[in-house]
């Protein structure tokens, strides 16, 4: 099963965290299913937070970040009636505003479980709700506004 993220264009497909181009980066993978998306990701011991052994804040909003973005784009497509990877051009969101809520330290080395949920898709604007939980206990919530890109046409 393809990620939404490998139906990313090679122009949209360098994202530090989820682009499946960049060599460098996290690639991180969300796949929509049924109502909601997720990913998964184990954070390495480079990803170290200020308190030993858990996950560095600004790692865990990135991951947020990500696939959230990814989501906006996956329930637009659903929305249209469209396939991802069709031959139209492509739907790509980007961060309008995305709030982080800490909820309690998230371990290195454990897998992560990312979820995102639609609150409302209008016109180029969507919300997403997102959770992320490590042992089965949420550690992080978000809220992302991410906002259809538009290439500029002249």
């Amino acid at each position: 099963m393809q990620s939404i993220q490998d139906h990313y264009p090679p122009q949209f497909a360098h994202c530090f965290g989820c682009g499946p181009a960049n060599p460098h980066g996290l690639h991180l993978k969300s796949f929509l299913e049924g109502e909601r998306t997720v990913a998964r990701f184990t954070p390495e011991m480079k990803f170290s937070g200020g308190y030993p052994g858990n996950v560095y804040g600004g790692m865990l909003a990135s991951l947020l970040d990500c696939h959230g973005t990814a989501s906006a784009a996956a329930f637009a497509y659903r929305s249209q009636g469209r396939t991802m990877g069709d031959a139209l051009p492509p739907i790509r969101f980007v961060t309008g505003s995305l709030a982080v809520s800490y909820k309690k330290p998230t371990p290195l080395g454990a897998e992560l479980l990312i979820v995102g949920s639609l609150s409302s898709l209008e016109g180029r604007k969507a919300v997403i709700s997102l959770e992320l939980s490590a042992h089965g206990e949420v550690c992080v919530t978000g809220e992302m506004t991410a906002v259809q890109f538009m290439p500029r046409t002249s």
